[in-house]
């Protein structure tokens, strides 16, 4: 039987201020991560969840365009070499997606992104996939989602716990625990954007999936822009919360932030340690450095 979720849009038009200058004339999504770039990552997390029409909303930069071509050029060159292998390992995520693209001329937050591709999902609910935060699970974060979404029929949020001292780095929401529904699902009673650790209700926070339901577009319009000058998804939740029940989802899984520095090595280490022909190679890099931390300039 098909998912009842069938689109999902990424929003990649922010300007990745947390990892400049690597994000200066690239976005942070197209950064590489180990062989492929961060948004292909969580791409084919929608896929093996049988999400097959993704929507990225794009700035004015066309480097995610051009990778998701199927750059005919390339393809040719490398079938004239014989690497059919290689050839066919580029074209098989294409084969299992339809990729499409709205855009965001200016980057006015993650509310105003999911605005920009309303058209796309045609009355349907969908997901909403932030490729910063790259999650090692199985089944796939966005199918534990999806799969919670089929039992309530509503608005489904991910979370995770995350250390007080962070709280203010998200979205944070107070829960009933829904027993009845299954371990881990919860009822939101409210939830608030990056609260002060004195104002947060809890160190559930919200991360980088979500599923949506119409609804939330009129919540959007009319939720009023923030003191950066940007509409926050969060608060178009909260609109939505006033006249329907929203769930949370604590995911199971191994959660990267990838919209950070130190989150992008970590990433980067766990991602390498698990290919076959890099693990133990790179491993016994690791074991071999013998650095003096903080005693070497920056070059």
């Amino acid at each position: 039987m098909a998912n009842s979720i069938q689109t999902a849009i990424f929003p990649a038009a922010g300007l990745g201020t947390r990892l400049l200058p690597a994000t200066k004339a690239q976005p942070k999504e197209m950064l590489m991560l180990v062989d492929k770039p961060v948004i292909q990552y969580s791409i084919e997390e929608a896929a093996r969840s049988g999400v097959n029409n993704i929507v990225i909303v794009t700035g004015q930069d066309n480097t995610i365009k051009n990778h998701f071509d199927l750059a005919s050029g390339l393809q040719q060159a490398l079938k004239k070499q014989g690497k059919e292998q290689l050839l066919e390992e580029l074209n098989h995520l294409l084969g299992l997606v339809k990729v499409s693209y709205a855009k965001q001329d200016e980057p006015k937050g993650l509310g105003h992104a999911v605005l920009a591709a309303q058209a796309f999902t045609h009355g349907e609910p969908f997901a909403v996939v932030l490729s910063d935060d790259v999650i090692d699970a199985d089944p796939p974060v966005l199918k534990q989602l999806i799969d919670v979404y089929e039992r309530v029929d509503g608005p489904v949020v991910a979370v995770e716990k995350v250390p007080v001292e962070e709280v203010s780095n998200y979205g944070i929401v107070a829960i009933d625990q829904a027993g009845d529904l299954g371990p881990g699902i919860g009822r939101i009673r409210s939830l608030i954007e990056k609260p002060s650790r004195s104002n947060a209700p809890s160190n559930l926070a919200i991360i980088g999936r979500y599923i949506l339901t119409p609804d939330i577009f009129s919540a959007l319009e009319s939720t009023s822009s923030d003191q950066n000058g940007e509409v926050q998804l969060t608060n178009g939740l909260k609109q939505v919360l006033r006249e329907r029940q929203v769930y949370t989802c604590e995911i199971k899984g191994v959660r990267h932030d990838t919209g950070n520095k130190l989150g992008f090595l970590k990433a980067f280490a766990y991602f390498a340690l698990q290919q076959p022909d890099l693990a133990a190679p790179f491993r016994k890099y690791l074991d071999s450095l013998n650095l003096n931390v903080g005693t070497r300039s920056r070059r």
